[in-house]
């Protein structure tokens, strides 16, 4: 039995960020439930090649899928229909953890979005990753890995410097802006299922794309935030050990 074994998760999520951390919350114990599209389902099970083979030699899921969804169950459901988003607000009231990864205000025309089922489930904890939050000026912006190194600052500081042969921005080779932001919504929750456990109490998160890549950048932030050095691409150099 795993440290969350106690808990259940109600995964509204897709692609990669928010499922790699409702797959962490499954690592841990804690019981997933997957909602996804009839008949098409995660679109990350589309995301070949290379395909996995079914048992009668057909092709079966792209391996990309099993990247992010280990420890889950699915469950097929079409929450735009009346009858669809009735179940999903039963598994809520039965459920710990709402994760969705919608753009801001998609989930409320279904009856979906938090205020919605904290009304009927006031301990639920509801953690919402977007790409720009909530609120503020590009809070109805998709937000999608590639886009969010290029501005979250991450594809100017890798690849090789200007003037060498190859020098300019690159993203790097694994979706990292998600799978940053993927850890940063585990620590989230996990948090708020601490203060669940404490006082009764839901939380809401909002989560946001951009500032987990802003997060990031770690030192190369603060050396030009505290010491004013502009980063630039080193290629494999270090900027601060020299």
């Amino acid at each position: 039995m795993g440290a969350l074994s106690h808990i259940r998760v109600l995964d509204l999520s897709r692609v990669l960020a928010a499922p790699w951390a409702t797959q962490i919350l499954g690592d841990l114990g804690a019981e997933v439930i997957k909602i996804e599209r009839p008949g098409e389902g995660d679109e990350t099970r589309h995301f070949g090649p290379p395909f996995l083979e079914g048992a009668d030699g057909t092709k079966a899921d792209a391996t990309y899928f099993l990247a992010a969804n280990r420890n889950k169950r699915s469950v097929a459901v079409d929450f735009a229909k009346p009858e669809g988003a009735a179940l999903v607000k039963r598994l809520a009231r039965r459920s710990h953890v709402v994760v969705e990864n919608f753009k801001t205000g998609a989930l409320a025309r279904y009856g979906l979005d938090e205020r919605s089922l904290a009304a009927e489930n006031p301990a639920l904890v509801y953690c919402s990753l977007t790409g720009f939050g909530h609120d503020g000026p590009r809070k109805d912006k998709a937000g999608y890995d590639y886009l969010i190194q290029g501005m979250g600052g991450l594809m100017s500081v890798t690849g090789q410097p200007d003037g060498a042969p190859g020098g300019a921005p690159m993203k790097v080779g694994v979706a990292v802006s998600d799978l940053v932001s993927g850890l940063y919504m585990t620590i989230a929750i996990l948090a708020a299922l601490l203060h669940q456990a404490r006082t009764g109490e839901g939380q809401s998160i909002d989560m946001a794309l951009f500032d987990c890549q802003a997060a990031a950048l770690a030192n190369q932030a603060t050396n030009y935030l505290a010491g004013g050095m502009l980063p630039t691409r080193l290629g494999n150099a270090h900027p601060n050990s020299v």
